[in-house]
């Protein structure tokens, strides 16, 4: 692991999205909370949660973070038949949180998969990136728009 024990702690904050794509039909039986696994969005908003917070356990050499706050937002799109997933994280610490973001992000958009996958194993999860960071040496970072 890299030391980051000569480092000063700063609020640091990251913000990650993705999307998963479904047929129409799967997207209807998610907004509807008629799955028969349950509140399909609800589920995967505490899986994402509980990510975040595993994270230094699941990625190698990744520090584990003390964080201060973990916000899972899902957006249904009924145009692309998507559900967008965007993850904010914050800690006050010596080492940023964009990789508790990211998984979190992807955890809760598998989340989504796994519970409908019954009716529809052909979603696709898509474009899971850093849209912002901030904190610590680097300062602010915010991705560009075309991406």
């Amino acid at each position: 692991m890299v030391d980051v024990g000569a480092k000063a702690e700063t609020a640091r904050i990251a913000r990650a999205a993705g999307s998963i794509f479904m047929r129409p039909e799967t997207l209807a039986l998610i907004r509807s909370g008629t799955s028969k696994k349950g509140d399909v969005l609800g589920i995967a908003r505490i899986a994402a949660i509980q990510a975040s917070k595993r994270t230094g356990d699941l990625i190698p050499l990744c520090h584990p973070i003390a964080l201060t706050r973990v916000a899972a937002d899902f957006t249904i799109d009924e145009q692309q038949s998507a559900i967008h997933c965007e993850v904010t994280a914050e800690c006050f610490g010596r080492t940023g949180v964009e990789m508790e973001a990211l998984t979190a992000t992807s955890v809760g958009l598998l989340t989504i998969y796994d519970m409908a996958k019954a009716v529809d194993r052909g979603m696709r999860i898509e474009n899971i990136r850093l849209l912002e960071k901030s904190g610590g040496k680097s300062g602010h970072w915010l991705a560009e728009q075309s991406r």
